[in-house]
């Protein structure tokens, strides 16, 4: 809140890009609610 869009495009990007390292090390399918 009372941040520049850009700003929270690019935190939102840069959260994306760590889920997908993640995802890509461990070599398992991506589930919204783990087990």
């Amino acid at each position: 809140r009372g941040k520049p869009h850009k700003v929270v495009i690019i935190a939102i990007a840069r959260r994306l890009v760590t889920i997908a390292n993640a995802i890509l090390k461990t070599g398992k399918t991506w589930r919204t609610q783990p087990r």
